[in-house]
């Protein structure tokens, strides 16, 4: 009976793993399907994209009612509660960057194409540089990589400087020719909601670190670039 209900505890908290291996699969693809609707002008992508988003939902949803059945049957503790405690804050930044990368499609399809948009070349570059972040943050959780999680973690600025360069770029545009304001105006928006987006997945590097070491790292020590906006 004892074997049985470990092995039952277990596969609880493998559940919730393979959850969250969803979530983040789905949020990937939703990042990068956003971007190219959007630099390509491919309606039917993003509207695809914002679907999807209700998926990333329903596994959120689904994480939050394996956990609440675990604390009250299970009482984790030691590293099964890292994880418990770890799983609540990824589901909820995945769930969030769900969210940006449909708001980002929602811009490419609303976004005016009458002219040329030289920044959308700059929206492409920043779209790849934050999919690559957050593949890597993935890959840390997936493989229990508190050293690429670290990487992660430390590189937001650059996330930051392709904001802070694009948003002079394109602010540059609309002085030049007002008749981009409305188009520039898209891209903004979805530049920073990339940026959100990098910052969430810095947020899943510092879970992912702590599932792992059971130690936090600190936000002083972590480089960051002020945004243009802020």
């Amino acid at each position: 009976m004892h074997n049985h209900i470990v092995r039952s505890y277990t596969e609880e908290l493998d559940a919730v793993t393979d959850d969250l291996r969803r979530m983040g699969g789905i949020g990937e693809s939703m990042v990068t399907d956003a971007c190219r609707g959007l630099t390509t002008g491919n309606i039917a992508l993003c509207d695809e994209v914002a679907l999807r988003d209700d998926q990333i939902d329903r596994h959120h949803e689904e994480v939050e009612r394996r956990i609440l059945r675990l604390f009250a049957l299970r009482q984790p503790v030691g590293p099964d509660l890292r994880l418990v405690f770890a799983a609540l804050k990824m589901a909820a930044d995945l769930e969030r960057i769900g969210d940006l990368a449909k708001n980002i499609a929602r811009r490419g399809r609303a976004m005016d194409r009458s002219r040329e948009l030289s920044a959308l070349t700059g929206v492409e570059r920043m779209g790849k540089a934050v999919s690559l972040q957050l593949q890597d943050v993935l890959d840390s959780f997936n493989n229990r990589d508190a050293r690429l999680a670290r990487e992660v973690w430390r590189h937001d600025e650059e996330v930051d400087q392709h904001y802070n360069s694009l948003f002079r770029e394109v602010l540059t545009y609309m002085m030049e020719d007002p008749r981009t304001i409305g188009a520039s105006t898209h891209l903004l928006f979805a530049a920073k909601n990339l940026e959100r987006i990098g910052d969430h997945c810095t947020n899943i590097a510092e879970t992912v670190s702590f599932l792992i070491t059971g130690e936090r790292l600190s936000a002083e020590t972590r480089p960051k670039v002020k945004d243009v906006d802020a």
